[in-house]
């Protein structure tokens, strides 16, 4: 006799229904589920899988001037890897995929002294904290563009009182990625912020509880408890901060204009991707950089998937 009478004499039912024509429980739930699916399965595959089909045959056409395209088969490929600027926007977009990186380990540190018992205005700090993400880029760069001015921006005041010289931040090429690069992590801190306060809020008390029992510190319980515990949701961070630092555009665009100096020293792959489509009339050319942009950012989402089982530990 079953344990779970109820549950046999269902899935029994499903059996004898399957055989009759499909017209049983699980039948009836696995459409249900299908239509609920559907509408965003076809938003899916309007929006988003059939545009890469196109940009994929697009990338071996040639357009005219005053439009229309013709077949010229692998040149766009070669002049994406045969050109010296798609080379030098690459390595700016790693850049500011490293720098962007930075702010998963800063969340994290803050989500951990905010989850701490007996603080206060912890909401006030996670709000504060959270606005520069939901601020418009265009405002966040116009308002960091006055800040990082050499003439009267407010940080070259700052440092000008410890005698530092003043400095044109986002104009020199030595300078500029970084400054730009800054500007990310200040602005998507707050995101990952929430994403760990809320993991860490999942975790145990007990755990924590018992280590201060055994002697163990703060910084102790963080290592052996709070990170492994967190892995996780820090995995699903470090994706998702990857993809979208690889796909940097307009706080570049925003911050450095067209006529600075530094334009070409900090040009991203989607940058360089906007100004061939829609400066230079090369959709073609374009079109072939995006793709291989998107098997770019697939490889790398591959990698860490493959790495995660060294170091994210579930349950």
């Amino acid at each position: 006799m079953s344990v779970f009478p109820a549950t046999a004499a269902a899935k029994a039912a499903d059996r004898r229904a399957a055989r009759a024509g499909g017209t049983g429980p699980a039948s009836r739930n696995q459409r249900a589920a299908y239509l609920f699916i559907a509408p965003l399965g076809l938003g899916f595959a309007l929006f988003y899988f059939w545009p890469m089909i196109q940009t994929f045959y697009f990338s071996f056409t040639e357009f005219g001037p005053f439009g229309g395209h013709t077949w010229i088969g692998g040149d766009n490929y070669a002049r994406v890897v045969k050109d010296v600027t798609v080379w030098q926007a690459l390595g700016n977009t790693l850049v500011y995929c490293g720098i962007g990186l930075t702010a998963l380990p800063l969340a994290l540190v803050v989500a951990s002294l905010l989850n701490r018992r007996g603080l206060r205005a912890v909401p006030l700090y996670r709000a504060l904290y959270f606005v520069p993400f939901v601020t418009l880029p265009v405002a966040v760069g116009l308002v960091w563009n006055w800040l990082y001015n050499g003439d009267f921006g407010l940080l070259n005041e700052v440092l000008g009182w410890f005698g530092v010289d003043r400095h044109y931040w986002v104009s020199d090429p030595s300078t500029a990625v970084f400054a730009i690069g800054a500007v990310m992590v200040w602005s998507t801190t707050g995101y990952y912020l929430i994403i760990f306060m809320a993991g860490i809020k999942g975790i145990p008390r007990d755990y924590y509880e018992a280590a201060e029992l055994d002697g163990a510190g703060a910084v102790r319980r963080f290592f052996t408890i709070t990170l492994p515990l967190l892995s996780p949701t820090l995995f699903f961070a470090s994706v998702i901060c990857m993809i979208q630092s690889l796909q940097v555009f307009d706080l570049i665009y925003i911050m450095m204009g067209e006529k600075n100096p530094a334009v070409g020293d900090t040009q991203s792959v989607v940058g360089l991707f906007y100004k061939w489509a829609f400066t230079e009339n090369a959709q073609g050319a374009a079109a072939a950089l995006a793709f291989l942009l998107m098997l770019l950012i697939a490889a790398l989402t591959y990698l860490q998937f493959r790495l995660q089982r060294r170091w994210v530990h579930y349950g």
